[in-house]
């Protein structure tokens, strides 16, 4: 490739958002090349779908938009405009058929990253994307990008570049936050760089800290000021982690960040009513231990008694209401989130004042934004592979209009 071609368009980043960019500015016959500061591209996305890759969700779209904060009409937009429906038959146009699991949530057929992964990179080859990994982006000025890179320092100037650098919630696989003082140093406002979707610390007791870390806590809700989700959680030696604790990382950590501590309610048996949860507790038969009662009456694992006992600070009342009432609401206090390199995502980024409608910075003229480098968060779910894919294309198409006014 002739330096001319090569130096047209620069994506930077080579994560979902950075190749969702890069194949729709391609598919417009544009000459695109990413850098990678890894050895190769898709390095998250391949960690995500370790367990099965959450593509995406099926829940109606006004309910998906939703879930996103804070609320700026251009990251909806962004989805609006390339919706669930159209990844999941992006996914299908590379061999990869979909399905919806029971919980609402789209998976490839496969239930992996790596088929997909394979497919996508082979058309972007054929669509002429040009891939240099091993690029760290170390300097951006006056339009010029400059690269440490295996064989020394490499400067380029393409006529518009496309940022992709994900947030900080992932430094081994490349999203470390180092983007944050060379957009700072050219006068770009970066709102703090924050874990979500992420656990959280408790200050357990010696016993139940030695006992139950990596113990499982099923069938749980969870409440904090208006917001509440159920799922599953897991205690680890220092605190509390899993889909639950996630779903309300934003609310906790505001709660966090405001008073110091945040108290979170927790329904071990939220499948059963208070009445019916006490008439169960009162049919114990007599001189039955605390422990046996919760375990045969409540149902309630080893796990959940201990946390139980840590809740009420061991005071559990033996009348059958009372106990029932401490059951649906344990008081659990959180003292902070765990680092953000153990988080899942990154709240904070670069603010949408900072864009014009285009995901364009309106100092920076030709410099386009996408993914989570910008200032927003969403629960796991999909909705952050999502925002990630439809923030890429925006971005592009938003630079396509530029480039072809310049043209």
């Amino acid at each position: 490739m002739d330096a001319d071609r090569e130096n047209e368009i620069a994506v930077v980043g080579g994560g979902p958002a950075g190749l969702a960019a890069a194949e729709r500015l391609a598919e417009a016959g544009r000459s695109v090349t990413v850098y990678e500061r890894m050895p190769s591209v898709g390095r998250k996305l391949l960690i995500a779908g370790r367990g099965g890759l959450n593509l995406t969700h099926s829940e109606p779209l006004a309910d998906f938009l939703a879930r996103y904060a804070p609320v700026d009409p251009r990251l909806p937009a962004a989805v609006a405009d390339y919706p669930p429906d159209a990844l999941r038959a992006w996914c299908e146009g590379l061999g990869e058929t979909t399905f919806v699991g029971s919980s609402g949530r789209v998976f490839p057929q496969s239930f992996k990253a790596s088929p997909l992964l394979r497919a996508w990179l082979a058309r972007l080859d054929a669509l002429g994307v040009t891939i240099r990994t091993r690029h760290r982006l170390v300097g951006l000025e006056d339009g010029a990008l400059s690269f440490e890179t295996p064989d020394g320092p490499q400067v380029v100037r393409p006529r518009s570049t496309l940022l992709a650098l994900g947030g900080a919630s992932w430094p081994r696989l490349g999203s470390d936050g180092a983007w944050v003082p060379l957009l700072e140093r050219n006068g770009v406002t970066v709102a703090p760089l924050k874990p979500a979707n992420v656990g959280f610390r408790v200050a357990w007791s010696a016993h139940f800290a030695q006992r139950f870390a990596g113990e499982p806590l099923k069938r749980l809700a969870a409440h904090i000021g208006g917001a509440s989700a159920r799922g599953e959680a897991v205690a680890t030696a220092d605190g509390i982690e899993g889909g639950v604790i996630y779903a309300l990382s934003r609310p906790i950590r505001e709660a966090v960040e405001r008073d110091g501590t945040a108290e979170l309610s927790l329904d071990l048996r939220p499948d059963l009513g208070a009445g019916a949860l006490a008439a169960r507790l009162a049919r114990s038969r007599p001189g039955e231990s605390l422990s046996t009662r919760l375990r045969k009456a409540a149902s309630l694992s080893p796990a959940a008694i201990g946390l139980l006992r840590e809740a009420h600070a061991n005071a559990l009342p033996p009348e059958a209401d009372a106990l029932a009432a401490a059951i649906k609401a344990a008081p659990l206090r959180l003292v902070a989130p765990a680092p953000i390199a153990r988080a899942i995502s990154t709240a904070g980024g670069v603010t949408f004042a900072e864009l014009d409608a285009h995901f364009m910075l309106r100092a920076r003229p030709g410099l386009f934004l996408a993914g989570e480098m910008l200032d927003w968060e969403a629960p796991t779910g999909g909705y952050l592979l999502q925002a990630a894919f439809a923030s890429g294309r925006a971005a592009a198409k938003g630079m396509l209009s530029w480039l072809d006014g310049r043209s």
